[in-house]
């Protein structure tokens, strides 16, 4: 029998848990994240990009959230149910342990879909374990206000625009708009939590204890069957598996788009303002992300992708050929007006909390390389493309023909002014040069005398241009002579010979410069001001194509110590943010695509060379 009599109450914990103190589970549409102290503290329902429902993260006290955890002191641990995106998050207290269960069942009927439920099954596996939980929601980033309503086994939190129904297996009693419960398990019980959107067609039902299991056994399956089409089987499999299902919990299934990362506003710096809103979809990513997936084998998801760039992004249907928008929502929309919260104080008060993304009106002319790029690799490794992508290609290169040589915000979307970078030019070649490629394989009709031409005009410039006497080095932008971890993409993008004397001389430069224990910095904003104030850490994704850089220049053991090294700066769970602090702490939006993405591609290539 549950024992839901009240308990002492654990100890106040920080008000601010770290960004790397979280695990991520999800549905395919959103994600939550889960504290190692068994709190969700970020959820957005329906949809990644839908206003929340939990934001603690990002105010303690104005952001909401469904805090769930032993109520006597415990120890915890964190770690995900092997081979899936289940989490659990286990209590060590003196008189037993306790876990709960975190998961969102992966639905494919239209209805069940649309509930959107979250499930967390609390259990005691030895001795007792006293738990209490408090679920507050706090609508549309905690500016909307709510009404709870308990109707029987069910409460319902309503706002103007979402409704939630909470139902559980043990009593739950009001706390003026929220609810809590204090209860008791013996060895060997359980009890169920279920949170789900409710609102025309999906009317609230309970989830009893058997159905949490068969939910729990059915989205196991989900997760194992899906993870079971990799093809990989080289080292740091773990890590790789880890990275291949965060992906895909990043993936809005409805559409295929695939989101930069499923968070707005984490700090890149505690206190400074670099904090954007990720939960969107970046052209600059189509390439890697196909690159990934078809490395592991899961065509499907490249299709998916490749499909939802075709649909929306490329010209056709009445759009212009360019410039193409940088970013787009999860359901293709171009309208992404970037707002600051005042109301909410930021990560550990790191203001200001920004919805929408301004970046999305920028000219960032590297996203045609790798938008044509991906169209590329999966022409050549899963299906040929098909007539009418092919005419949207050749209308885009056309207009990179027309348009490179033009100053832009560049890869890092900096607001400090546009300037001729160094990957901007880099990518408009790869644009060109990957769509002669597909022109000479497929026999398919283009101006290739005009492309080629323009491709080695191109190259030209950058020899001469990009070039510095003085750092004998690459460098960000024509008439500089500041470094810049982007340039690491040379050799990986095919342009220039990986063990070429100029480029090993610029792999030594930006090792003495932007290197710090195989972290990579991606400039120096002092030396090149970006228009924002303060620091930033590392870059994660910098740090994985300096690994594979090394490979390619056939530096075997730096690569190895160099990659073994980022893997210790992974969380608990194998997720990454954006950026690493000097202190080794993990900051930015979380976890980043970007990030998998490219410890995915190093470690294939760094597996592949060592045999």
């Amino acid at each position: 029998m549950v024992d839901t009599s009240s308990h002492q109450k654990a100890p106040e914990g920080p008000r601010y848990l770290p960004i790397s103190e979280h695990g991520l589970i999800g549905d395919l549409r959103s994600v939550a994240l889960v504290g190692t102290n068994g709190t969700i503290d970020w959820y957005c329902c329906p949809a990644f990009d839908c206003p929340s429902v939990f934001a603690s993260i990002l105010d303690a006290d104005r952001g909401g959230s469904f805090e769930l955890a032993a109520s006597v002191p415990a120890r915890t641990k964190q770690f995900y149910f092997p081979d899936t995106n289940v989490l659990i998050t286990r209590f060590f207290t003196e008189d037993g342990v306790g876990e709960i269960q975190d998961f969102m069942p992966v639905s494919g009927e239209s209805t069940e879909a649309e509930r959107h439920r979250l499930i967390r099954r609390v259990l005691c596996v030895r001795g007792s374990v006293p738990f209490q939980a408090r679920v507050a929601p706090r609508f549309d980033y905690g500016a909307q206000p709510h009404t709870m309503q308990m109707l029987g086994e069910v409460v319902v939190f309503q706002s103007m625009n979402t409704s939630l129904a909470l139902t559980a297996t043990v009593p739950v009693e009001s706390d003026g708009p929220d609810v809590r419960a204090d209860f008791k398990l013996a060895e060997g019980e359980s009890a169920v939590f279920a949170l789900d959107q409710v609102g025309g067609d999906v009317a609230p039902r309970g989830c009893p204890r058997f159905e949490a299991e068969e939910q729990f056994v059915a989205t196991v399956a989900y997760w194992r069957r899906w993870l079971s089409a990799s093809r990989y089987r080289g080292r740091w499999r773990e890590m790789v598996h880890r990275s291949a299902l965060t992906l895909k919990l990043l993936t809005y299934a409805p559409t295929g788009a695939i989101v930069a990362a499923p968070t707005t506003s984490l700090p890149e710096q505690y206190g400074g303002e670099r904090n954007w809103d990720y939960r969107y979809v970046w052209v600059r990513d189509a390439a890697f992300c196909v690159y990934a997936l078809l490395r592991l084998g899961f065509t499907g998801e490249a299709q998916a992708f490749v499909t939802f760039l075709t649909r929306h992004i490329t010209p056709g249907d009445g759009r212009p050929s360019g410039p193409l928008q940088i970013m787009y929502g999860i359901d293709g929309r171009t309208d992404l007006p970037e707002r600051e919260l005042g109301h909410l104080e930021g990560h550990r008060g790191s203001a200001p909390v920004r919805v929408g993304n301004a970046a999305a009106d920028q000219l960032q002319l590297d996203i045609y390389g790798a938008l044509i790029d991906s169209v590329y690799l999966y022409d050549k490794w899963a299906q040929p493309i098909s007539s009418d992508q092919w005419d949207d290609v050749c209308a885009l290169v056309d207009w990179v023909c027309d348009h490179w040589d033009q100053p832009d915000e560049g890869v890092w979307e900096t607001r400090g002014g546009r300037k001729k970078f160094l990957y901007s030019r880099l990518m408009c070649w790869v644009a060109i040069e990957r769509a002669i490629r597909m022109a000479h394989r497929r026999g398919l009709p283009a101006d290739v005398p005009r492309w080629r031409q323009c491709r080695d005009m191109i190259y030209r410039r950058i020899m001469q241009r990009s070039w510095s006497t003085t750092r004998r080095a690459f460098v960000q932008h024509e008439g500089g002579d500041v470094l810049d971890a982007s340039v690491l993409m040379m050799p990986l993008a095919k342009f220039i010979a990986p063990t070429d004397p100029k480029w090993l001389s610029t792999l030594d430069a930006l090792t003495d410069d932007l290197v710090s224990d195989s972290l990579v910095y991606r400039y120096d904003p002092q030396a090149s001001p970006d228009g924002l104030r303060g620091d930033e850490g590392t870059f994660s994704i910098c740090s994985f194509w300096y690994v594979e850089a090394l490979v390619r220049a056939g530096r075997l053991d730096e690569a190895r110590l160099a990659f073994e090294k980022m893997l210790t700066y992974a969380n608990h769970v194998g997720l990454y943010a954006e950026e690493i602090s000097h202190t080794g702490e993990q900051q930015g939006n979380f976890p980043q695509a970007f990030t998998h993405l490219a410890l995915i591609s190093a470690a294939f290539n760094l597996d592949r060379s060592l045999g």
